[in-house]
């Protein structure tokens, strides 16, 4: 484990490396607790006419075991050697480098470079993991060809893979076999991987537009196999996809998916060797629910995407980390909505978009897409590269148009084929095709925080004009206090008393293309002509933009957009505005020891919603679910008070549920699928809106014997889980929750990815009980502190996702928070770095539990030897 330097890395210290290593030859020689690795490097200065320079190779953790120039023996005055660097004091320009290191993959609990697990090796080298393995210029703009030979016992190592393709295999004394492994692109050290095990495989074949054949396979604990059915669908689904969407085929003879169960990430990349955290691959209808079969698409495809942008096409340096990151995550978002429905899967990117970026955005832990310093590169993983990014791409498609951007993306991968690239060779690209300037545009990418814009509105009924007035502001995030002014591109409909967009005769005042209009200043007066009725403004249609709206309008305005707007996400986003405000009202008033007191139209709404069948099902369920309690704590923004929330929600769910008893139970009833089960998006709507509305008729009088039944006839996981989370959440003492939570057990007790939602659920639990709860189920003889899944399904689920329970008064949650990550980093520094970000929105809360979420901060930022990865964290959260 490496502790805190203080290093900080910024992106206006970049240079190219002295030396390159265009060729990478790696043995391996497999023992769980002594691998002995052999790296032969061919090394070139990069410029060989400049003057002699020493080569610095990065390790961490490594023991030297030999090291030959050119064959030859290095003596001690040629080299200085640590465990986290090789210095090569007077080398040629030209040489072969010979390096041998032993690591021990058994004793890595950090699942990072090298590790062994359950019986399986296996490598993550993103970030920086390659260092673990061998000394290195791990850095993401030294590509190399690799030709990688390993050797293991047969009978307990059957299964040889690497990168690239298979050139030779066979068999050696004492039980032993080789295999060597090929891969013809350039890749930078952090594509390496490596997986040996005992392990099944589903094989399928695809075979590409110009009509190549490639081998695919999918590697799963035996017994498992059937499980990956539907991965290797949607990988082949992929494929397919990225051909007639992007052009891109894919290059090498194979494609393989190992499924394992401790990885620290979702999945991972690697060029032709993608390593899954298997929750992601494992999927039938009696163990996952609909989100995991959702999941497993959306991921299959985003990692399958990466073979074009980001491996195939890197990143310079880990600054440009949005480059692959944010481009795929939009990439793989595109896939899902053509595979489902557009406007359901828009909806479920903005959820989880405004949950986990605008938090980020407007807390301490706030940088641009493309951070400008880092003193952990792991802790940039982050929401703001991931979804913020993708949904910077997507703007420039808006401003761009379809064409603009299709020939855009085109050049860059013929520009950029085989480089480590930029975000300014990414912008440049589209600038060349589309004659655009995009300066103001590449904000986005430099710039952190949330742009809000301000509207007001006027009608002239006797001029006939309709004026918007938008002011656009960017709050200060830290390091970072002055904003520059963004372009901002807003799609909008001006809809009238019939429900239809009104035409207008012109717009005068800013640019508006096509249905959106462009801001570029601070203030804009945007003036329609011919407009004889007064509108409702529909704005930021499809989340155009990534931005808060602060629109003054009349309250009717949203009902009446609610169930009129053409566009199915300003219809979404209507009703949920109503029902936050309805919260954010209830919530206050509970603060002043008065009862919430809800307008009969918010019932009246949701009834409508839920019986108009000209609504997908998975739309309905969407638009019914109230925002969550950490959506409203962020719409108030400070002084929070968790309880209040909690009460104020849980109040509205009784409301609209007694308003529109008759009605729920009704839809409920007819939407019971007696039919085989599937995956497909339909199906899943309507599981999703009968499980939303089991949720609203929980919350009345014999909601828990409806729940029980729901529970006891589930014939999916969907539907079980629906039914065991309403009971828990619920009714957590009632008899039957008890009941219902030992069944679970007992049926699923040894089918690890089942068990974590049996743990999260509980997690998840509403009140201040909780916290003894999950103290109790890390003392369970199935939770382990060595696996992340179980890790971030039970502690992660509770920071994250437990308002009340995490937020307990008394701050026992929180002595909990410091304890849990300082035992958990002993052995994981990167995961418990991701959960102490549970509390990066501390400074939000009510003066009591502000002050006690400090000091458990403070426990932590206090203890000596923190890692890198936990003291960024830490300190950049107090800061």
């Amino acid at each position: 484990m490496r502790t805190d330097t203080g290093q900080v890395f910024r992106l206006e210290d970049y240079r190219p490396s002295d030396y390159l290593i265009p060729q990478t030859d790696l043995s391996f020689i497999l023992s769980p607790d002594s691998t002995l690795v052999t790296a032969t490097l061919t090394i070139r200065r990069r410029d060989p006419g400049a003057r002699n320079a020493p080569l610095v190779l990065d390790g961490d953790g490594l023991q030297l075991r030999g090291i030959r120039l050119d064959g030859k023996p290095l003596s001690q005055d040629d080299y200085s050697a640590t465990p986290d660097k090789l210095v090569l004091h007077n080398p040629p320009a030209d040489f072969t480098l010979t390096l041998e290191t032993d690591i021990a993959p058994s004793k890595n609990t950090a699942l990072m470079g090298l590790y062994r697990s359950n019986g399986v090796y296996c490598t993550q080298c993103e970030a920086e993991g390659f260092r673990r393995i061998t000394y290195f210029l791990d850095r993401p703009d030294v590509l190399s060809v690799y030709t990688v030979r390993i050797q293991a016992d047969r009978a307990e190592v059957p299964l040889l893979l690497s990168n690239g393709n298979p050139v030779e295999k066979g068999d050696l004394a004492d039980g032993r076999h080789f295999a060597v492994w090929h891969d013809p692109f350039p890749k930078p050290s952090y594509l390496f991987a490596l997986v040996a095990g005992d392990l099944g495989v589903v094989s399928d074949s695809f075979t590409t537009a110009s009509g190549r054949a490639v081998d695919l396979g999918i590697y799963v604990e035996h017994g498992k196999e059937p499980l990956a059915a539907y991965a290797m669908d949607a990988l082949k689904r992929s494929m397919k996809w990225d051909e007639e969407a992007f052009g891109r085929e894919y290059d090498l003879d194979v494609f393989n998916i190992v499924a394992v169960s401790d990885f620290n990430m979702g999945a991972m990349e690697n060029k032709g060797l993608n390593i899954f955290n298997d929750k992601y691959v494992l999927a039938d209808e009696d163990t996952a629910s609909d989100t995991d079969f959702a999941n497993i698409e959306a991921i299959i495809a985003h990692e399958y995407f990466h073979n074009w942008t980001g491996n195939r096409i890197t990143c310079r340096d880990w600054f440009q980390l949005c480059l692959k990151e944010g481009l795929t995550v939009f990439r793989d978002h595109e896939f899902s909505a053509d595979q489902r429905s557009r406007a359901v899967k828009r909806i479920a990117e903005v959820r989880t978009l405004r949950a986990h970026q605008f938090p980020e955005d407007q807390g301490p832990l706030a940088h641009p897409v493309r951070p400008r310093r880092y003193r952990e590169i792991n802790n940039f993983y982050t929401a703001t590269v991931y979804e913020k990014g993708s949904e910077v791409v997507r703007m420039l498609r808006t401003i761009l148009g379809a064409d603009d951007f299709r020939k855009g993306m085109d050049l860059y991968f013929e520009r950029h084929d085989g480089e480590a690239a930029t975000i300014e060779d990414f912008l440049k690209a589209f600038e060349d095709t589309s004659g655009r300037d995009l300066s103001q545009f590449a904000l986005w990418y430099h710039q952190a925080g949330t742009p809000n814009l301000t509207v007001t509105a006027e009608h002239d009924a006797e001029a006939e004009t309709f004026t918007l007035q938008i002011e656009q502001s960017v709050p200060p995030t830290p390091s970072e206090s002055r904003k520059r002014l963004m372009h901002i591109p807003v799609q909008f409909g001006l809809v009238g008393s019939d429900g239809r967009d009104l035409a207008y005769a012109e717009a005068e005042g800013a640019s508006v293309e096509g249905g959106v209009i462009h801001l570029r200043k601070r203030r804009h007066s945007v003036r329609f002509s011919g407009v004889r009725e007064r509108p409702a403004v529909s704005l930021n249609r499809g989340f155009s933009a990534p931005v808060t709206l602060s629109v003054e309008q009349r309250a009717e305005d949203q009902f009446f957009l609610a169930r009129h707007d053409s566009d199915a996400f300003s219809r979404w986003q209507a009703f949920n505005t109503v029902m936050t405000e309805a919260l954010m009202a209830a919530s206050r008033r509970i603060l002043d020891d008065r009862e919430p007191d809800f307008s009969p139209a918010i019932a009246e709404l949701a009834g409508a919603v839920a019986e108009d069948k000209g609504l997908e099902e998975a739309f309905r369920a969407l638009a019914l679910t109230p925002p969550g309690e950490a959506d409203i704590a962020r719409e108030i923004g400070g002084n929070i008070d968790p309880d209040a929330i909690f009460a104020a929600r849980e109040a509205l769910i009784r409301f609209i549920a007694e308003a529109n008893r008759d009605l729920f139970a009704g839809i409920y009833a007819n939407l019971k699928d007696g039919g085989p089960f599937s995956p497909d998006a339909a199906s899943a709507g309507r599981r999703a809106l009968r499980n939303l509305l089991l949720d609203y008729l929980s919350a009345l009088p014999g909601g828990v014997d409806l729940a029980s039944r729901h529970f006891a006839s589930a014939t999916n996981m969907t539907d079980r889980a629906a039914a065991l989370t309403g009971l828990t959440h619920r009714h957590q003492a009632a008899a039957q929750a008890i009941e219902a939570l030992s069944a679970f057990e007992k049926t699923y007790g040894k089918d690890a990815l089942v068990m974590d939602k049996w743990f999260a659920i509980q997690a998840a639990a509403p009140g201040a009980g909780t916290v003894d709860a999950v103290k109790r189920l890390a003392a369970h003889p199935s939770f382990s502190l060595a696996n992340p899944n179980r890790l971030r399904s039970l502690f992660g689920t509770f920071f994250s996702g437990n308002q009340t329970g995490f937020h307990r008064a008394d701050g026992a949650g929180y002595v909990l928070f410091a304890d849990t990550i300082l035992g958990i980093e002993k052995r994981n520094p990167q995961v418990a770095a991701r959960l102490a970000t549970g509390l990066r929105s501390w400074r939000s809360l009510e003066p009591k539990r502000q002050e006690l979420a400090r000091k458990a901060l403070v426990s932590i930022a206090s203890t000596k030897g923190l890692s890198a990865d936990l003291s960024d964290i830490i300190e950049r959260t107090l800061a």
